[in-house]
């Protein structure tokens, strides 16, 4: 055998033993969300400044708190992992679910376009929409009311606050905030005449800051369940789980007590609450 021959068969073995190498450690890795989360033993989970009952982060601490975060260490045991958050914004979160920054994140109303895009637990809960409204300006019994050019709502762009409002009022003028602090500022200092948001969290809102302006709930009333979504895979293990976690605490009565714990960290109790906002 001459050199170059010995040279060929080093080299062809070297390649088969890396080919094996490779196929092995294809095999021992993740192949899914659930795999991953049992392997590294780490649940990454979206979560939102000053998004009270839901979120709520402790600025002195860096410590979060809310019924999401109830919800998320209460998913997290079950899975024997522990919990770690990335900051996002309601409009981001499924960005960062894409990206493969977070592993879950909360309430989310499953429109078609992001079910294009992601996938959907099934409803943690079912809410309404609501208009906050600033001082002096008059409370709508009807969404037809805000559909004039004059009147200008504030929303969080890439939210369902903004695709309701262009829905619903698309002859009024529409001003898209990067999140839901600065549409809520904008009322706030009269640029914009309301915002629209979820029952949830318009009722903290206005808790929080009761010279704000009023809410109104317009009819029709429209509603949306609110899930937790998940990246899109062809293994179906970690949404089943999540799907039957979401009904099992919903149907036990659960789910309403980390929403209630989470309202009164803003001062509010069930009797505080218009029946709008449903558990």
């Amino acid at each position: 055998m001459n050199r170059r021959d010995a040279l060929t068969k080093v080299a062809l073995a070297g390649a088969a033993i890396a080919a094996v190498s490779s196929s092995a450690k294809a095999d021992t890795a993740p192949t899914s969300t659930l795999d991953r989360i049992k392997k590294n033993g780490v649940l990454r989970v979206a979560v939102i400044v000053g998004q009270e009952p839901y979120f709520h982060k402790d600025l002195a601490t860096n410590e979060w708190s809310g019924a999401c975060i109830d919800m998320a260490k209460d998913i997290a045991g079950k899975l024997g992992a522990k919990l770690e958050t990335l900051e996002s914004t309601w409009g981001n979160q499924i960005l960062d679910l894409q990206a493969d920054k977070v592993d879950l994140a909360f309430a989310v109303n499953p429109t078609p376009e992001r079910a294009l895009v992601i996938d959907f637990s099934t409803p943690i809960l079912v809410h309404s929409f609501t208009v906050i409204t600033k001082k002096g300006f008059a409370k709508p019994q009807t969404w037809a009311e805000l559909n004039k050019p004059e009147v200008k709502i504030a929303v969080d762009i890439g939210s369902t606050h903004e695709t309701i409002a262009r829905r619903y009022c698309p002859k009024a003028n529409i001003l898209g905030f990067k999140n839901r602090d600065e549409a809520i500022l904008a009322v706030a200092t009269g640029r914009a005449d309301c915002n629209v948001s979820l029952a949830v969290l318009s009722v903290s809102t206005l808790k929080k800051n009761p010279n704000l302006g009023d809410l109104a709930i317009p009819r029709p009333l429209l509603t949306l369940p609110t899930n937790m979504g998940i990246r899109a895979e062809s293994d179906r293990r970690y949404k089943d789980f999540l799907s039957a976690w979401a009904d099992y605490n919903r149907s036990m009565g659960q789910t309403r007590e980390w929403m209630l714990k989470g309202f009164e960290a803003v001062g509010l109790t069930a009797d505080d609450l218009p029946p709008e906002v449903q558990f």
